[in-house]
Formats: C-alpha cells, sequence, structure tokens
C-alpha cells in the first residue's frame, strides 16, 4: 500500500486503536487519515467511540462501508438475516474463568427460533477456531443443563475460498475449516429454502 499510494501506512491493533485513539486522532487533525479496517467499520464499537472522539474535536470523518460479516456470513449460510436474534461474542477463557453469557443468548435466540452469530474470540498472536468453539460452548451448555444441537461453521468468509459446513458438534469437529477467520451461528427453526440450502452447499 505505501508503494501504491506513495503514503505511509501504520499497522494498528484492536488494542492500539482502543488504548491509543489520539495517534489516529493527532494524524487526522494534521491532514488527511484513512483508518482502513475489514468488513464494516460500524460494526465495532471501538470505530463508533473513535468517530465521536473526533467530531468532538471538530474532526470530520466520512464512513466507507464494506460488507459485514453479520451479512457475510448468513449469506453463506443461506440463512435469512432477518431471522437472527442477538449476536455474542465467545472469549477465550482464563484460568477458571468461563462467561455463560454467549450460552444463555443462544438459549433465548433458540426459544424465539431465531439464529445466533457467535463471533469468535481473536487476539494479538492467536485466533479462535471453530473446535477451540465447540468445545467452549458444549461443555458450558452442558454445565446449565442445555444442549446445543446444531451448528454452521464458517471459515475465511469473503475469501476464495471459504468453507461452511453445517452439523451437530461431533460433524463440525470432522471437517477441515483451515486457517482464520471463523466464526459460528447456531441455528434455530430452520425455513425450508435455508435447509435445502444448508444441505446443498453445507452438508447438513
Amino acid at each position: 500500500m505505501e508503494a501504491a499510494w506513495k503514503k505511509p501506512v501504520t499497522v494498528l491493533s484492536r488494542a492500539g486503536v482502543e488504548n491509543r485513539p489520539d495517534e489516529v486522532l493527532a494524524a487526522a487533525r494534521e491532514g488527511t487519515a484513512v483508518l482502513l479496517v475489514p468488513g464494516d467499520p460500524m460494526v465495532s464499537t471501538t470505530h463508533v467511540d473513535l468517530r465521536l472522539r473526533a467530531s468532538r474535536l471538530g474532526i470530520e470523518t466520512r464512513i466507507v462501508h464494506g460488507a459485514s460479516i453479520a451479512t457475510a456470513a448468513a449469506g453463506l449460510a443461506g440463512l435469512q438475516n432477518y431471522r437472527f436474534g442477538p449476536a455474542t461474542s465467545l472469549p477465550f477463557p482464563h484460568g477458571n474463568w468461563r462467561p455463560t453469557s454467549p450460552v444463555a443468548v443462544i438459549g433465548e435466540n433458540l426459544s424465539r427460533g431465531l439464529h445466533t452469530l457467535v463471533y469468535l474470540d481473536i487476539q494479538p498472536g492467536r485466533f479462535m477456531l471453530i473446535p477451540d468453539a465447540l468445545d467452549l460452548l458444549g461443555t458450558t451448555a452442558a454445565s446449565l443443563g442445555q444442549e446445543i444441537p446444531l451448528y454452521v461453521g464458517c471459515s475465511r468468509v469473503g475469501s476464495p475460498d471459504p468453507v461452511v459446513a453445517a452439523g451437530d458438534a461431533a460433524r463440525l469437529r470432522a471437517v477441515e475449516f483451515g486457517g482464520p477467520l471463523h466464526v459460528l451461528i447456531v441455528p434455530g427453526d430452520l425455513h425450508v429454502m435455508e435447509r435445502e440450502h444448508l444441505e446443498a452447499f453445507a452438508g447438513l
């Protein structure tokens, strides 16, 4: 990008944007600055916060929207976007801490017949993969006396080589999803066309 645009490019981590927003804001105050992120930037509260900070400083901003994982994963799986309930994030456990809120969100959505998009944790140097997520969700659900009967796993959504597979946890563990990024969907009640799409393209 530096060679193409003849401009310096600084690579920032998510933590860098969240913890040091002044670096980005200072660049914008001094001239034209671009914060380039994958997906739709305004899906992230980090970027909403950054835009609000810029507004308070009198810095004009403009958004160029990209495809969001929220719609791209649903489309890849053939699931109707308006049949999704609230999404949830699944973080890596820390010591004995394993949050139960993702399973609670899934359970609430299932009770209403709705699908759940489960964002898998991303940390510096490591990415949660579908097998890890299945273990965490399965263990937590069992401890709460719940069961998650069906999953849809997607990897590298939007790339030339995505993988999508549907089935129970055992079936998904047998699938080679390849490298990151991975995301999970827990389907609720399936419309006949959704089921047909999963059977045709995800091995349901």
